[in-house]
């Protein structure tokens, strides 16, 4: 009987194994729906500073020194520069590849030299391509309250 039992709850759990996510949650637990394309969030935006969005995207780099932050880019390689909300979490350094959910605000901003040259160095960028930022850039950047690494297991 006992056998019987547990081959049944072995059955059950096997067969409910679609229902139990497998995505990875970072900082606050955040929900995929509703999540726009970057481009989406472009023509949403406008002319704004800021604007609240739930934004989808795959990662193209994380921080290799403490994952603090990542680009994401869209279909069309449009990129965006991702920091996480007071610093409270950060991203593992392997997920280049991986699509991701974000939730929290895009907003514009001018980018230092001294920030653009540490950025490149946490990116592992050489030398060279270092000493070559002379100038600062005005980018849109993301600030996200949390982030979802999407399952990419194929069932």
């Amino acid at each position: 009987m006992k056998n019987l039992l547990f081959i049944l709850l072995s059955i059950g759990l096997f067969a409910c194994k679609s229902d139990v996510d497998t995505n990875k949650y970072y900082g606050a637990k955040i929900t995929t729906d509703k999540a726009i394309s970057y481009s989406a969030m472009l023509e949403k935006m406008g002319d704004r500073d800021s604007f609240p969005v739930k934004v989808s995207g795959t990662a193209r780099e994380v921080c290799q020194k403490k994952g603090c932050w990542m680009t994401i880019a869209d279909k069309d390689g449009e990129e965006m520069f991702v920091q996480f909300e007071d610093y409270g979490f950060f991203m593992p350094f392997d997920i280049a590849g991986k699509d991701v959910v974000l939730d929290g605000y895009a907003y514009r901003e001018v980018t230092t030299v001294q920030e653009l040259k540490h950025y490149a160095s946490d990116a592992g960028e050489s030398q060279e391509v270092i000493d070559a930022i002379t100038e600062p850039e005005e980018e849109l950047k993301f600030m996200a309250k949390g982030v979802v690494v999407l399952n990419d297991v194929k069932d």
